[in-house]
C-alpha cells in the first residue's frame, strides 16, 4: 500500500556515520532512506547576552538545504539575502528540541551550535536533523568531559524525532516524500528516550483527523523512537 513497500509501522533504513568532519567538536552523517543530514556541532566559551552571567549553558541550531537537495535546484538563501520563514521555524525546532534533554547548570557558561546541512531531501529533514543533532551534542559533551572542563553529564536523555501521518486513510510511521505530499495528516513526533515528550506537530492537510488516530499514530512515534534512540547509542558507542 505504501509506496515503498514498507509496513504501515516500518521505519525507512536508518545509519548514522560519525566523525565525519576534520574540525566540528562533535559529527555526523545521518541517512534515513533517501533523507540524507550532514549535522555538526561546535563549541564556543560564550552565551548569548541575554543569558550571560547566568550560570546557564545553551544550546542552539542552524538549518539549510543545499541547492540540489531537492530533484529541482533551489536558489541559497544567501543569495537571496534573508533566510525563509520555513528555515527559520526548523532551526528554532531543533535548538529547542535538543535544549530539552539538557542540563543547562551541568553544561556550564557555555554555547554548542548544532549546524544541520541537507545533503539530500526525501521528507522527514527536520526530524533527521534532530535526530543527528543529538548525536553531534552528545559526541561534543563527550569531548569536553574527557577534556574536565565539565564534571557532571549535562545531556538528561537522547532527543529523537520521527513524522507519523495518515496516508491513504491508514496511520504509517517515517513519512518519505511521495507520503508526506498526499497524507491526509500530517505529524512530527520529538520526545526524549525517557518516553517525555517535547514537541507534537500534526495538522490536517486534507482531512480531519479523531482523538483516536491521534493516538495511533501516537503509538507508531514511540516505536520510531524506540529504534532511532537504539541507533544514536550505538552509534556514539553507549
Amino acid at each position: 500500500m505504501r509506496p515503498s513497500g514498507r509496513q504501515l509501522n516500518e521505519m525507512r533504513s536508518v545509519s548514522i556515520e560519525t566523525d565525519v568532519t576534520k574540525h566540528a567538536e562533535g559529527s555526523c552523517m545521518i541517512r534515513m532512506g533517501d533523507t540524507h543530514v550532514l549535522c555538526t556541532a561546535t563549541i564556543e566559551d560564550r552565551v548569548p547576552p541575554f543569558i550571560k552571567g547566568s550560570g546557564l549553558g545553551w544550546v542552539t541550531a542552524e538549518y539549510g538545504m543545499l541547492p540540489r537537495s531537492t530533484s529541482s535546484r533551489m536558489r541559497r538563501e544567501a543569495a537571496t539575502g534573508k533566510q525563509g520563514g520555513r528555515t527559520v521555524e526548523i532551526q528554532r525546532l531543533i535548538g529547542r528540541s535538543l535544549r530539552a534533554g539538557v542540563d543547562r547548570v551541568a553544561m556550564g557558561e557555555r554555547q554548542i551550535t548544532i549546524d544541520c546541512d541537507v545533503i539530500q531531501a526525501d521528507g522527514g529533514t527536520r526530524c533527521a536533523s534532530i535526530t543527528g543533532g543529538w548525536v553531534a551534542l552528545r559526541l561534543a559533551v563527550n569531548k569536553l568531559m574527557k577534556a574536565g572542563d565539565i564534571v557532571t553529564d549535562p545531556l538528561i536523555s537522547p532527543v529523537a524525532a520521527v513524522s507519523c501521518g495518515i496516508y491513504a486513510g491508514q496511520p504509517v510511521l517515517d513519512l518519505d516524500y511521495p507520503e508526506d505530499s498526499e497524507a491526509g495528516v500530517d505529524g512530527n513526533f520529538i520526545l526524549r528516550a525517557d518516553g517525555q515528550m517535547i514537541e507534537v506537530q500534526m495538522s490536517a492537510e486534507g482531512a480531519t483527523f479523531s482523538r483516536a488516530q491521534m493516538n495511533e499514530l501516537l503509538d507508531l512515534a514511540d516505536k520510531g523512537i524506540g529504534e532511532l534512540v537504539e541507533a544514536q547509542l550505538k552509534a556514539v558507542g553507549a
